[in-house]
């Protein structure tokens, strides 16, 4: 699809817009929604991970066999912001031991948004398709650094819920290459994604049978009306990345309205500690985000 496809013009005919809701809300009603091009070993592993008592050696099997993925392993263990002791790790099943799960769970995504890339069903999307997963990378940095400093929760998990933070997105985005007419409105088209991609990636993650936390962050860190109360979640944690990614420490967070700043006040921060924080962890944030492909 040529890239002039992308810019805005005339409002896309209503018919094709109904009509893309429509197939999207049939896909959703039928449950098994999956992300095109994913390699099967992606998929496969995301739902052997749901298994908490599955042996190492038996993900470090699974891995072995799509040698892209199993570097992307590697080189995630043996970052800088994962790899605290600094010992090189040089086998698949002590990387997925020392690293656990959620990073796993990382790496298969990181490898499956690679090959979306490539893939020639989607020629003419490689610019949007990286801009997603480069916010994503970003807001999933922030979330493991936030986790990490400012509550007892699993910084890998926040980083694996914000690497997700785009799957809806993405979807949604592989889904209107038959559609191309919806790109000459931007509006309708960035409307109709704010509707409807949380409860596609909900779908998707419920479909790799992912842990509710992380599909529950996921699904509901954007909605300001969700129920806030209880203990601090990924949800929030998640909502805060996201809203710190959208302004990148632009003093005119402060001017948001207050909804949107709920999350930081639930978790009794202050922006000036946030960016304090951010600061002190920009080497290995910036080591986590070339690792997952951002530079």
């Amino acid at each position: 699809m040529p890239a002039s496809n992308y810019a805005p013009a005339a409002a896309a005919p209503q018919s094709a817009l109904f009509g893309f809701v429509r197939t999207l809300a049939a896909e959703l009603s039928q449950g098994k929604i999956e992300l095109p091009s994913v390699p099967e070993i992606v998929t496969r592993l995301q739902r052997a991970l749901a298994d908490e008592n599955i042996a190492n050696a038996t993900i470090a099997k699974m891995i072995s066999g799509e040698p892209a993925l199993a570097a992307r392993l590697m080189t995630l263990a043996n970052s800088a912001a994962l790899n605290t002791t600094g010992t090189k790790i040089v086998d698949l099943r002590t990387a997925v031991s020392r690293v656990g799960f959620n990073i796993v769970r990382s790496a298969g995504l990181s490898y499956a948004v690679a090959q979306l890339k490539l893939a020639k069903d989607f020629k003419g999307l490689e610019k949007p398709l990286d801009g997603l997963w480069r916010r994503s990378v970003v807001i999933a940095s922030i979330a493991h650094v936030i986790a990490k400093r400012f509550t007892g929760l699993n910084a890998e998990a926040a980083l694996l819920a914000g690497l997700l933070s785009c799957v809806g997105r993405l979807y949604i985005l592989t889904r209107t290459t038959r559609h191309p007419e919806l790109f000459t409105d931007q509006l309708a088209y960035q409307a109709l994604v704010r509707e409807w991609h949380a409860n596609v990636a909900k779908a998707i993650l419920e479909n790799w049978c992912l842990p509710e936390t992380i599909v529950a962050a996921v699904a509901e860190h954007e909605d300001p009306d969700r129920e806030q109360r209880g203990s601090i979640t990924l949800t929030d944690v998640l909502a805060v990345a996201s809203l710190l990614a959208n302004f990148n420490g632009d003093s005119d967070i402060a001017q948001c309205a207050a909804p949107l700043l709920k999350p930081m006040k639930r978790m009794h921060l202050e922006l000036e500690q946030c960016t304090q924080v951010l600061s002190e962890s920009a080497a290995d944030v910036a080591a986590l985000q070339a690792t997952l492909g951002v530079s």
